[in-house]
């Protein structure tokens, strides 16, 4: 769609009202996402409630680890959830953020038939974000991990039933940490979004942009860094300082509606 030639730019596209973020909570599908894929929103607003969505423990872990498990340490027997969860205390520490754990187990523990799916996971994120009582969240795009897809459209769920509420708050997503590489991929779930009627749209968020307290805090997760440079390249990504992008979620402008239609 092309602009008028004699039509008045909107030059304040994209930025965000400072209310908007006076509360805000990131939805982290495990314990390092919201550190991975948005440390520099989190460090720049201190207070910032980080809820996990796949934070509780399998009802039982299988007798040999994982293969992400084993890559980060833990042997048969180990309370791999315990330690992750002190991991994530202590990254949110310091951080200035406040964790919060919801109790549905990571998809590696469990055969597909017995994993959540998002009607049942959104009752529980949208109590937590409403007891946060937010201006913004911030979920994740929902990239090619189950866990990921999950916490997505769950969130998307509960924004549909917050939004009935007295003052619903701003949402946003964040980019998935790795997964946003993948070809094709982020502008998949883009296209899904814009034909569903929510435009995502990049944000000028306001952020800390100190890769140094990133890299800090992403050293807190002890058990997650081994697994995470097998299967995600993680130093290079880091060394190249890939960006974090917010998207914001809002109704296409007035008379832009078609524009879905070419996709």
């Amino acid at each position: 769609m092309e602009a008028d030639a004699g039509a008045t730019i909107e030059v304040t596209w994209g930025l965000v009202d400072p209310g908007t973020l006076a509360r805000v909570v990131v939805v982290s599908p495990h314990f390092d996402d919201a550190v991975l894929g948005a440390t520099h929103l989190i460090a720049g607003h201190p207070g910032t409630t980080v809820i996990t969505v796949l934070g509780g423990r399998p009802p039982k872990y299988p007798e040999e680890p994982t293969s992400w498990d084993a890559c980060g340490g833990f042997r048969a027997g180990d309370d791999v959830v315990a330690l992750r969860r002190e991991e994530d205390r202590s990254a949110m520490a310091f951080l200035d953020a406040t964790p919060v754990w919801l109790e549905f187990p990571d998809h590696q523990y469990l055969a597909k038939s017995e994993r959540p799916r998002p009607a049942e996971v959104a009752p529980a994120l949208e109590r937590a974000i409403a007891a946060a009582s937010p201006t913004s969240v911030f979920l994740p795009m929902g990239l090619a991990n189950p866990d990921h897809a999950l916490t997505h459209d769950a969130g998307l769920l509960a924004r549909t039933a917050l939004a009935e509420t007295d003052s619903p708050p701003a949402w946003f997503c964040y980019e998935d940490h790795g997964y946003k590489h993948i070809p094709g991929i982020l502008a998949c779930r883009v296209a899904k979004l814009l034909k569903s009627g929510l435009w995502p749209t990049p944000a000028v968020v306001p952020i800390d942009p100190d890769m140094v307290r990133k890299r800090a805090a992403i050293e807190f997760y002890k058990s997650q860094l081994p697994p995470l440079q097998r299967d995600h390249v993680l130093d290079e990504r880091l060394d190249a300082n890939v960006p974090e992008q917010y998207w914001r979620f809002e109704p296409p402008p007035q008379g832009w509606e078609m524009l879905a239609d070419t996709i």
